[in-house]
């Protein structure tokens, strides 16, 4: 020991008693010096104290889509705050329409050294990308959750919400109000959320007006973009095949149904009813404010944490997944049907 003490304290330029402080995780040594004992330790081939290689543990990835949407940043916030109270960093990593790849991001982060990742409706919940990836990490011996988007052939633990009772909340409601005509607005096919919500969406129309499955998914369901502008052009085609309520997959996308009937004469929500999706902040403050279905965004923020967290500490948490309920939230954005309508 003694011998190793001098070896590094020669090739440090430091006492032994320095080199000693450092390898003990003492304080009182400048940063600068702490680094130059460790550099010798790597020169000459020690292998550093467990307590020293810890060093980036601290650090916890979250990959999520752009922050235009604010139910994005509402769960990023959850997230960091969490992993603050358990003394991590979070680093928060933004795909951008042009920028990075989940994977460019992904490898950024592995390189930093991240003690795990957290997942916002990545790749996973789009059922033509390739798994293979999440494997890769996991071979990697990177801990991971991810959220938003099952897949079976992904064995990691996810949280989700239940879409599919989701859209039983808002049928329900919009059926009570008397309307029969209901339509979805959502995103492409191709994403498990969106298939999620077709499903939820056919099942409730069935149980509560009747209708067949091919009647609904072929004149009721209209796919479209995650944005303002895509429910705009969602709720278009809606109203032209004489729907007197929409339900939308996003906040954002309700936005854009309530522009779209504006446009077209209608009031909301005496001639229309407009249900949305996530209650993100501020929705309630909209004109009318927002009906939608609140997604439990505090407490899959603080599960996704707390399963990674168990998975980093060497327990993993049942690769499955953690489904929670949604709310109802009623506003001012739904009322009766009209009994009878003349569209302009």
């Amino acid at each position: 020991m003694t011998t190793r003490l001098a070896d590094i304290a020669a090739q440090a330029g430091v006492s032994e008693a320095t080199v000693s402080r450092v390898l003990n995780g003492k304080p009182g040594v400048a940063a600068t010096t702490r680094q130059s004992v460790l550099a010798a330790l790597d020169v000459l081939g020690y292998e550093r104290p467990v307590r020293l290689r810890q060093r980036s543990e601290g650090l916890v990835g979250l990959i999520t889509p752009e922050l235009e949407n604010p139910i994005f940043p509402a769960l990023a916030q959850v997230i960091g705050q969490a992993l603050t109270r358990q003394g991590y960093t979070p680093v928060l990593a933004t795909q951008t329409p042009g920028g990075s790849t989940e994977d460019e991001l992904t490898e950024m982060l592995v390189d930093r050294g991240v003690a795990g990742i957290i997942y916002v409706s990545g790749l996973h919940a789009d059922t033509t990308a390739d798994m293979e990836r999440y494997e890769r990490l996991r071979a990697q011996g990177v801990p991971y959750v991810l959220v938003d988007g099952f897949s079976p052939k992904v064995q990691a633990p996810f949280i989700s919400p239940d879409d599919r009772a989701a859209m039983t909340l808002a049928v329900t409601h919009l059926a009570s109000l008397g309307h029969t005509r209901i339509g979805l607005a959502l995103g492409p096919k191709r994403f498990v959320p969106v298939q999620r919500k077709i499903e939820g969406f056919v099942r409730a129309m069935q149980d509560q007006l009747g209708l067949n499955a091919e009647t609904i998914e072929n004149d009721l369901v209209q796919h479209s973009l995650y944005t303002l502008e895509g429910g705009q052009a969602a709720a278009t085609a809606l109203i032209g095949r004489d729907c007197t309520a929409i339900v939308c997959a996003s906040d954002m996308m309700a936005l854009g149904a309530i522009r779209a009937a504006r446009q077209h004469g209608l009031d909301v929500p005496k001639d229309i009813s407009v249900v949305g999706f996530d209650d993100s902040p501020l929705i309630a403050f909209t004109d009318p404010p927002l009906t939608t279905i609140r997604k439990p965004v505090p407490a899959m923020g603080q599960a996704a944490v707390r399963t990674l967290l168990e998975e980093i500490g060497g327990t993993p948490a049942p690769h499955s997944e953690f489904v929670f309920m949604p709310e109802l939230v009623v506003r001012g954005s739904t009322a009766s049907a009209p009994g009878d309508r003349n569209r302009p």
